[in-house]
């Protein structure tokens, strides 16, 4: 597999490579290094970040393989999205070797001018794959539910990717303070209803008691490698194309209504663990909608493999009639 990605878009696996490398050197970070940043260990943001950047990478190169058709496209978005995460992880892991924040930072020229210029490079990226998803839609599949995933997948990811927006906000006690004359030294935040910087779930540092954007951020980026997933699976249980194509539509329902669930959530300045009455409900609507809708596939599915049964039965049953028909013609004969 890592041979084929090479072949197909060797800056994009390059890029998944280099990362696991750095994902190594900022592991070895976090072990040596004890400083922290905003209530988190210096290096966790840039190891994440490389995870993150690695499996985008290899993922992007995995569904470049369906796209023969478009090679210039696959050129030209390979290098795009290698230079881009390369800005990324040099301004995040830059950053963190200053022991300071990478993103949100004013403090400084240097720090309001290096986040502009991840901004505007993620931003970039996010609107080039847009021909990317333009690709996969114009694309003919042997896989139906495979060539759906990775369709919806992608445009649910590029949705996710844009919500990252809603964090570049200045917070309106950032605003009060800038008014005062206090100036901004941080303009935006993940955390709503309180400062970043507090406690957070381990590995991820998603706020336990407060909403965090990151959270339905996350699920919106990873939608490119959740729906393939649940594609390919239904492709190893022998699903029938047509049903698993419908049951791959009903997934990507499913999810974008536990991304919109998730997004209100933070936005109520709800923590993900600590859901109240409203939330609860939302999810438990969620749940039901997405086992009726699979359910009603499976049953239709059932109930024609009963017809094609019994079609088959009757076909059978004439088809022997008829031939000892013939036979006793023939003996009377």
């Amino acid at each position: 597999m890592l041979a084929t990605l090479w072949r197909t878009n060797r800056p994009l696996t390059f890029t998944g490579l280099a990362m696991l490398a750095v994902l190594a050197l900022t592991t070895a970070g976090l072990v040596l290094d004890p400083r922290q940043v905003t209530g988190a260990p210096v290096w966790l943001k840039p190891a994440k970040f490389a995870v993150s950047i690695a499996v985008y990478s290899f993922t992007l190169a995995w569904m470049f393989t369906f796209l023969d058709r478009w090679p210039k496209m696959r050129r030209t978005i390979g290098w795009v999205t290698a230079v881009t995460m390369a800005i990324e992880m040099v301004i995040i892991g830059g950053q963190a070797y200053r022991g300071t924040t990478s993103h949100f930072n004013a403090s400084t020229p240097l720090d309001m001018a290096l986040f502009s210029i991840m901004g505007t490079a993620i931003v970039a990226q996010t609107l080039s794959t847009i021909a990317v998803a333009i690709a996969l839609w114009r694309t003919p599949f042997a896989d139906r539910a495979l060539g759906w995933a990775m369709r919806l997948g992608m445009a649910i990811t590029i949705v996710g990717a844009f919500t990252g927006g809603l964090m570049t906000r200045p917070t309106d006690a950032q605003l009060a303070a800038a008014r005062a004359g206090q100036g901004m030294t941080i303009a935006g935040a993940h955390t709503v209803g309180a400062p970043d910087g507090g406690a957070g779930l381990p590995g991820t540092g998603w706020s336990t008691g407060h909403g965090d954007l990151r959270v339905p951020h996350f699920l919106g980026l990873h939608a490119l490698q959740a729906l393939p997933i649940v594609a390919l699976l239904l492709g190893r249980r022998r699903i029938a194309d047509a049903v698993g194509a419908r049951l791959v539509m009903v997934a990507a329902g499913s999810y974008v209504g536990l991304f919109a669930i998730l997004l209100t959530q933070a936005l109520r300045g709800q923590s993900v663990i600590a859901p109240d009455g409203t939330t609860l409900t939302m999810l438990a609507v969620w749940a039901a909608a997405t086992f009726a809708a699979a359910h009603s596939i499976q049953y239709r599915r059932s109930e024609g493999s009963k017809d094609q049964k019994t079609n088959f039965s009757f076909e059978r049953a004439v088809q022997d009639d008829l031939t000892f028909g013939a036979r006793s013609s023939a003996g009377s004969r």
